[in-house]
């Protein structure tokens, strides 16, 4: 029973994405579906962001385990991450008509900034969707009982995301985005509701927890370490995810841009109060089935995530049971498109094109849904070869932008002496500084990724203010900006 509704809410995915394929005409309706999404669409879209396998069964087992002080990066960073992005970007980006994040490197800076920080945020996507696609083939792994092997419901479930994401694009990712928010929305408030019952109910579930300290999210025994450490996850979440595509072209997708800066606020306040439900769920199952704290001796890393469907499947009735895994493969479904989606798009656009110009729409088109199938592979052998959790995967996928892509994006933004050579010292150094310290130089204070922070501001500030070795390449803000007024006037 619960398998046939698993394989008939899939073909419901598919046929959904599929009927909002017909709206793509060009690269513009694949990539910002157009620029005409309403107010709740492209809320849904940002909401769904973030709203993914991680939030669901990776960050909720984390808190069940450490609390509050386990996971500063999601759902605060996060949520920071989206607030930033909505008051500091989404005007200025909907402003420069742009396809792609990497197109404001490429007008800022010129081709080789636009091009270095575009691997980077590509990069960087390996780890978000290989996440994404290990959630849809543990779901598919636990709901066989085991009969399909993890590797191959992987496979699987990729397979899904891809059919439905290689044709329509944006256009499909809103649309199924608008239908799994609801499906997330009722199925886990209705979970919830059950399993904190099952548990005493919700002032029993608080009141259990706070005495646990899970709610201290800065303990009084935290040392210099613990406190740097904390910073490290926040600030790679909060702002390593600004300069990434799936932020972009959710914001840029609104109808204009007072609705761009308002779905994101509301998708990023939305998402927030949203993430403590699966939190809640989790720490709930624990008191009602203390068992389940075995999970956490695994030597695999990947066990605790499996707290919640071992606990639906094995002590809830079938419609908790559909509930359940409606919402969270909806939670899972709505991020992963959205994750094959931006990185083909940055690639293709700032990372080919740049070495094939003279392109038509239509080639160009053709040329994005080649990329996302090998994305999509890639994103496959990646997910099949790692060990860590989805959280853990998450975290790190955001260092290489926070390293190499963050600071010249703010300093382009905001800061009229950014220059390309500037561009180019902050994503060396940055990038540099951060994996000589990860996996050569790890035993130190300050996490490697916040070095590398600081050694692209470093890299920023001296190759803007020292006598130019490369030439700039870009325009300014001021320029860039009446260009993109007189090309949307010409149109």
């Amino acid at each position: 029973m619960l398998l046939t509704f698993v394989i008939a809410y899939l073909t419901v995915t598919i046929c959904i994405g599929l009927f909002a394929a017909r709206r793509v005409h060009g690269a513009k309706d694949y990539l910002v579906a157009g620029r005409s999404l309403p107010l709740y669409m492209n809320v849904a879209t940002v909401f769904a962001t973030w709203f993914g396998a991680e939030t669901v069964l990776s960050v909720s087992a984390t808190f069940a385990k450490d609390g509050l002080n386990g996971i500063p990066g999601d759902p605060f960073g996060a949520s920071v991450c989206l607030v930033l992005a909505a008051l500091l970007f989404a005007k200025l980006f909907y402003r420069l008509n742009l396809l792609t994040i990497g197109d404001f490197y490429k007008v800022r800076y010129g081709k080789s900034v636009e091009v270095l920080t575009s691997v980077a945020i590509v990069v960087s996507y390996l780890g978000w969707t290989s996440a994404q696609l290990t959630a849809l083939g543990l779901v598919i792994h636990v709901l066989s009982s085991g009969a399909i092997d993890l590797n191959h419901a992987i496979m699987m479930g990729a397979a899904v995301v891809l059919v439905y994401t290689v044709f329509g694009g944006m256009w499909s990712v809103a649309f199924t985005d608008l239908f799994q928010t609801v499906v997330i929305v009722v199925g886990l408030m209705a979970v919830a509701l059950l399993v904190g019952g099952n548990a005493g109910g919700f002032d029993k579930v608080i009141a259990q927890a706070a005495a646990d300290g899970k709610f201290d999210m800065f303990p009084a025994d935290m040392d210099a370490a613990a406190w740097w450490a904390m910073a490290g996850a926040f600030f790679a979440f909060a702002f390593g995810s600004i300069p990434q595509q799936d932020v972009f072209q959710r914001m840029t997708s609104a109808k204009d841009e007072k609705t761009a800066v308002r779905g994101t606020i509301i998708g990023g306040l939305m998402y927030f109060v949203m993430a403590f439900i699966p939190l809640y769920i989790a720490y709930a199952a624990l008191i009602a089935h203390p068992e389940l704290k075995a999970l956490f001796d695994s030597e695999d890393a990947r066990a605790i995530q499996r707290i919640l469907p071992d606990l639906v499947l094995g002590q809830m009735p079938m419609w908790a049971q559909i509930l359940f895994f409606g919402a969270l493969l909806s939670a899972i479904l709505s991020t992963a498109s959205g994750a094959l989606l931006a990185p083909t798009a940055t690639f293709t656009e700032n990372v080919l094109k740049p070495f094939v110009p003279r392109m038509s729409d239509r080639q160009f088109l053709l040329l994005l849904r080649v990329t996302l199938v090998s994305f999509t592979a890639c994103a496959l052998l990646f997910a099949m070869n790692s060990t860590s959790t989805m959280y853990e995967m998450v975290q790190n996928a955001y260092n290489v932008t926070l390293t190499g892509a963050f600071v010249p994006l703010v300093a382009g933004a905001f800061w009229r002496r950014a220059n390309t050579q500037g561009a180019l010292f902050s994503v060396v150094l940055g990038v540099g500084t951060w994996l000589v310290f990860n996996f050569w130089i790890p035993d130190t204070l300050i996490p490697a990724n916040l070095l590398g922070l600081m050694a692209s501001i470093v890299g920023m500030l001296l190759g803007s203010l020292t006598p130019a070795i490369f030439p700039n390449r870009g325009q300014s803000i001021a320029s860039a900006l009446g260009h993109a007024a007189h090309d949307s006037t010409v149109r």
